[in-house]
């Protein structure tokens, strides 16, 4: 049974219980229509998996050409500011408190102040192996004309040594855009891929691919408002609304 997470963003965006989506999925004033599941097969465009409209938050998983697993894509309104939002990503030993199923991140190596590897490790679903991935993190800061951010996550799954009994992920991989739009509040832009390697049943991957995105945004914004992230400097620049 998945421990309950204290509120608290990574996203992870990645609760892995098969009671997950009734406790989270369930509230009245969610438009949450899963779609996705009533296609007999998805194509290159984007089908709507869910409309939080009190949160702000929706999604969207499409089959790509080429891909064994379905494409997501998530758009949110994050209420908090920009600088917050970067200390929780470069927050990694607290990934475990918000990005989905991490059971353990480390440090492998700070290439520079804006690229990063990482090595984690996800719980997977009841009777799945869990699953381990090594991954750059890379961060575009804003400049004087851009005042969007992006960071962009990309699995390099030969990076390290495989660890049995973890199944090593073949994709992780994710772009976030994350512009101010007021004082208060954050558009974040999301699209990524997901290949969790090996052997996992149908109905674990489509569950992951449908709930992850969604609980990774839930979960930074919860981090965000707790204000329980790294106070360490940013080693960029970083412009909040009207800077």
């Amino acid at each position: 049974m998945t421990k309950t997470r204290r509120p608290g963003l990574t996203v992870c965006l990645l609760a892995l219980t098969l009671a997950l989506p009734t406790a989270v999925f369930a509230a009245a004033d969610d438009d949450d229509s899963d779609l996705a599941e009533l296609q007999p097969k998805l194509g290159n465009e984007w089908v709507p998996v869910k409309n939080d409209r009190r949160r702000g938050i929706k999604t969207w998983v499409k089959q790509e050409d080429g891909k064994r697993y379905r494409s997501f894509k998530v758009e949110a309104a994050l209420k908090g500011r920009l600088s917050d939002f970067v200390r929780t990503v470069l927050d990694f030993e607290n990934y475990p408190r918000w990005y989905w199923e991490v059971m353990d991140v480390k440090l492998l190596r700070r290439i520079s102040p804006t690229e990063y590897q990482l090595y984690m490790k996800h719980r997977a679903p009841h009777s799945v192996p869990n699953r381990d991935v090594p991954a750059l993190l890379r961060i575009e800061p804003q400049t004087a004309t851009n005042r969007t951010l992006t960071v962009a996550v990309r699995a390099i799954p030969d990076l390290v040594p495989e660890h049995p009994p973890f199944i090593r992920m073949r994709a992780e991989d994710m772009i976030i855009r994350v512009t101010p739009i007021d004082r208060e509040t954050l558009r974040l832009e999301a699209e990524g891929y997901v290949d969790p390697g090996g052997k996992a049943p149908n109905w674990a991957i489509n569950f992951i691919q449908r709930s992850a995105p969604y609980m990774i945004v839930l979960g930074s914004q919860r981090v965000m408002e707790s204000g329980d992230f790294g106070k360490q400097k940013i080693p960029f620049p970083v412009f909040e609304y009207g800077d």
